[in-house]
């Protein structure tokens, strides 16, 4: 694997700071963490953002009055125009299936999203990277959100750069491109040219959106209870759930001195790691506040390009084994990883290097978190069903006082997975039906850090469909069980008291766990898209009365 970018035992040739974190090789400065001044009190910082989060939705008394009004107007219309219009539209013209529905309600929603504005927009396009875990019509829909947020004025930008740094644009900047690169919910970026020289990206924050984001979260922080209880299969990850996750996220993103450090932690684990394959841009020593990022430009493929790169030699499963290895150290060994991964936030330079963006939403776990991790991950290769039932219970998704051996019977845990390929419609209803009926009634929730790992490995998984669609996924589970054994047995030993030297990568056991038939040898991502498609096309043919069941049982109390 390639993980040291050509440096060997020779890192004394290259930039200092390269000791220190995973960088590009021709800096435009050279980082030095104990000359950073916006990062002096960074944790205390990162600490204060994280108290005031409970005050910002807690649910007060009185509804916080006209952005609850427009908010509701603006879902009524969407569902209603839905209701009213596009199912009356699809029926005559004999188009109306789960699928269309779907679409139009998502096409609806998204529309309200983009009316409401920033914070909704962010909520949305934190839906859009979470595929798998949303429908597929809602994540395609709002991944539109992306590229349709109006940018500010360049004179807007201009007055928050000189207030932010203190001088005018024209003593800190030779150049200061006027259309931004791209315009999100909560900044847009800017490529620029310091005085001293050096090519820059420039990210400004939007005016006022802090104090929008807050009054925003009020809002839905009072409207979210009155919609939970009314779709039981939403009791998983409720409504007020949702709204907690996604105000802790979005309050560390209006702070951009908490992203800059995010990316030198990050950077310093990749290079402790030595995979220098994935890298990460400089941010500049002093021109960091906290709405104002100035960063080291990189540059490279579109990370849909697979063919633009594979033209220029790039060795794609390359990027694709790198991008999932360092995806898994960083969480379970060093606690920390990108939390917001999807393709805008990645491009693959001509040497073949990653270049990650886009730190706002970084998960830091504590060592508990951490841990648990690392025994879901254990309690997979060793097949410890317990193991990973306690790893669930330390993240804090299923309760403690739920005794082990029932959720083992209750998930069927303890026996062999059925191939779903295999099953008839009926049957993968009531195999759905029964394990959300059976998680609903344990209390489970899906905390923050898990969430953002689980769509994290979801973009991962489907960025395999893109770079490495042949790709051997057997194969790859066991090179990767055997590389963690080799550099972190130690510990892993010390950590969860299991010894890896002693235990052997059953790969017929793994393929049991996931419902993979035994005869199968390979099993590429074609062969398991296909896999999918079958399983999705059953569901499909599912008559909608059986469907229904999942929506509307409540779980036994």
């Amino acid at each position: 694997m390639y993980t040291d970018n050509g440096m060997g035992n020779n890192i004394d040739k290259f930039p200092p700071d390269l000791k220190i974190g995973s960088f590009s090789n021709s800096p435009p400065w050279i980082v030095k963490l104990d000359n950073l001044p916006w990062r002096s009190d960074v944790e205390a910082l990162r600490r204060a953002v994280y108290l005031q989060v409970p005050g910002l939705i807690r649910r007060r008394y009185i509804p916080p009055g006209a952005r609850v009004i427009k908010v509701s107007v603006q879902l009524a219309k969407a569902i209603g125009g839905w209701y009213l219009i596009d199912r009356r539209k699809l029926k005559k013209q004999r188009k109306l299936n789960k699928r269309s529905s779907r679409r139009a309600l998502s096409r609806r929603i998204k529309n309200a999203f983009q009316a409401l504005g920033p914070t909704y927009i962010k909520l949305g396009q934190v839906i859009s990277s979470g595929e798998g875990l949303f429908p597929e019509e809602l994540v395609s829909e709002f991944s539109l959100l992306r590229d349709q947020v109006p940018a500010e004025s360049f004179e807007t930008v201009r007055t928050t750069v000189e207030e932010e740094l203190g001088k005018p644009l024209n003593e800190i900047f030779k150049y200061f491109e006027p259309t931004p690169l791209a315009a999100a919910s909560i900044a847009q970026v800017h490529a620029a040219g310091l005085i001293s020289g050096e090519d820059v990206v420039v990210k400004v924050q939007r005016p006022q959106i802090a104090e929008q984001v807050k009054k925003d979260l009020a809002a839905m922080s009072w409207v979210a209870p009155l919609l939970a209880g009314h779709i039981a299969v939403a009791a998983l990850a409720n409504p007020s759930a949702i709204i907690e996750l996604f105000a802790q996220t979005v309050v560390e993103e209006l702070d951009f001195r908490l992203e800059a450090d995010n990316m030198l932690e990050i950077a310093k684990v990749l290079a402790a790691t030595k995979q220098r394959i994935m890298l990460v841009p400089r941010p500049h020593p002093e021109l960091v506040t906290q709405k104002v990022l100035v960063m080291e430009r990189l540059e490279g493929f579109n990370w849909s390009d697979a063919e633009g790169m594979k033209v220029a030699g790039i060795d794609t499963e390359l990027v694709i084994r790198a991008g999932m290895t360092t995806f898994l150290e960083g969480a379970m060994f060093y606690g920390i990883f990108h939390g917001d991964l999807h393709g805008g936030n990645l491009f693959v330079q001509t040497d073949g290097r990653v270049a990650m963006m886009d730190f706002g939403i970084t998960a830091r776990l504590d060592e508990k978190k951490r841990l648990a991790f690392l025994k879901l991950l254990i309690g997979t290769i060793t097949n410890d069903v317990v193991s990973r039932i306690e790893a669930l219970k330390d993240f804090g998704a299923i309760p403690y006082e739920i005794d082990n051996r029932q959720v083992i019977k209750d998930l069927k845990l303890d026996q062999p997975v059925a191939d779903p390929t295999q099953m008839s419609g009926e049957e993968l209803t009531k195999e759905m039906r029964d394990l959300m009926k059976a998680l609903l009634g344990y209390g489970a929730k899906m905390p923050k850090e898990l969430m953002l790992f689980l769509k994290d490995l979801l973009f991962l998984d489907g960025a395999i469909a893109t770079l490495a669609p042949d790709i051997d996924l057997l194969d790859e589970i066991t090179n990767l069980a055997i590389y963690l054994m080799q550099n972190y047995s130690e510990q892993i030993a010390k950590d969860t008291g299991v010894d890896l030297t002693h235990v052997k990568i059953d790969i017929e056991q793994i393929k049991a766990a996931v419902g993979i038939p035994s005869n199968t040898d390979k099993l590429s991502y074609r062969d398991l898209k296909e896999r999918r498609e079958t399983v999705q096309h059953t569901l499909e043919e599912t008559p909608i009365s059986i469907v229904k069941e999942i929506i509307t049982e409540k779980p036994d109390n």
